[in-house]
């Protein structure tokens, strides 16, 4: 590996041929590395990365996976894939090279993490898998790599929870009676029960996304947010549907006008909630403990939502746009199990009309 120093800085350079995805002869030259070693360690990589052989170690392959992944995902999104893959498939994975990485493998794998003692839940279970299964469509498709191990080895977990969690209408209004002492997180629990948005969604809000007087009140739903490495970022919403228009009752309009009306030294264009997810975790925990009320997630609340509106009878197409779900398919995935009732209501209705 040809490396050199630059006797005039006092550092190391390497510079060398190669041959590019189209065959042709190409000179790559790097400067600026303070030890011969971390030179010759580029180069090693880089030769590895644009030969694209199925015998670069796993672990290269995550670096140059993390490169791709990063410029087209958002920062949240990127970072909680990089946890899932630095703590899950890493440490079992990251020494072996590519090509030997079979459907056994990642069958004991599998079983290792299913037997683990912190007892992943199955939803959890098969996040990670779906990981390591993106990890080896990239090598499939950029790496030479000629079949997808874990594809073929099959899943495990499950996509959606054996049971969901949600409150009732009597439920919730138990819990908010005892959050209520504080304002914000009174109409922060009044918005994401009544409206069934995500946490991040509703944090994002600023008086400007909402209409408040008129015949018809709304909260314009158009960005997320989340705090990252102490940092707060105002991203795009999840997908493209879930930029929406939600309509919202009196009662919920008034909450916000008399919460806003108490506001010191507050411009429109600011975010109406400066807090965090981490507070409402804590004043959910506060909550259900004083209130006796059964203990669920900040996001289970949008399922509460979605819960009240399918008992209502509204469809499934119309709880989708509000929810801003890509496709009413997700909706009817989620949700399916909320449904039997309603079945046997159509059951009832149809010998009621044929007895006519």
């Amino acid at each position: 590996m040809p490396v050199y120093k630059n006797k005039t800085k006092g550092n190391w350079f390497t510079k060398f041929n190669y041959k590019d995805w189209q065959g042709e002869t190409k000179q790559k030259k790097k400067e600026g590395f303070k030890t011969q070693r971390e030179a010759k360690e580029f180069e090693r990589k880089f030769l590895n990365k644009v030969k694209a052989d199925v015998d670069i170690s796993f672990s290269n392959l995550i670096e140059y996976y993390y490169e791709d992944s990063k410029t087209r995902l958002k920062p949240t999104t990127f970072n909680n894939k990089q946890y899932i893959i630095n703590n899950k498939i890493l440490p079992y994975f990251g020494k072996m090279p590519l090509n030997t990485i079979s459907v056994t493998t990642v069958r004991t794998w599998q079983n290792k993490l299913i037997d683990d003692e912190n007892n992943y839940s199955q939803t959890y279970l098969k996040t990670i898998h779906n990981q390591l299964s993106a990890i080896f469509n990239y090598a499939v498709k950029y790496y030479n790599l000629t079949e997808n191990p874990a594809a073929k080895c099959g899943s495990m977990g499950k996509k959606n929870a054996d049971s969901m969690q949600f409150w009732t209408v009597d439920e919730f209004e138990r819990f908010i009676a005892i959050v209520e002492s504080k304002p914000t997180s009174k109409v922060i629990f009044e918005l994401l029960f009544w409206t069934g948005m995500r946490s991040g969604e509703l944090l994002a809000l600023t008086l400007n996304d909402f209409i408040l007087e008129g015949e018809v009140k709304s909260v314009s739903v158009n960005k997320n947010f989340s705090r990252l490495n102490g940092e707060d970022l105002v991203l795009e919403p999840k997908t493209p549907k879930s930029k929406r228009i939600i309509n919202i009752p009196d009662f919920l309009a008034e909450i916000i006008k008399n919460y806003v009306g108490k506001l010191y030294d507050y411009e429109p264009n600011q975010r109406l909630f400066p807090t965090t997810k981490y507070y409402l975790w804590h004043e959910m925990k506060r909550g259900c403990k004083h209130s006796g009320v059964k203990k669920i997630r900040v996001h289970d609340l949008r399922h509460s939502h979605a819960s009240y509106l399918i008992e209502l009878g509204f469809s499934p197409l119309l709880i989708a746009e509000r929810l801003g779900h890509e496709k009413v398919e997700t909706t009817l995935s989620v949700y399916s199990h909320l449904y039997p009732n309603k079945q046997n209501e159509v059951a009832s209705k149809l010998e009621e009309l044929h007895k006519k």
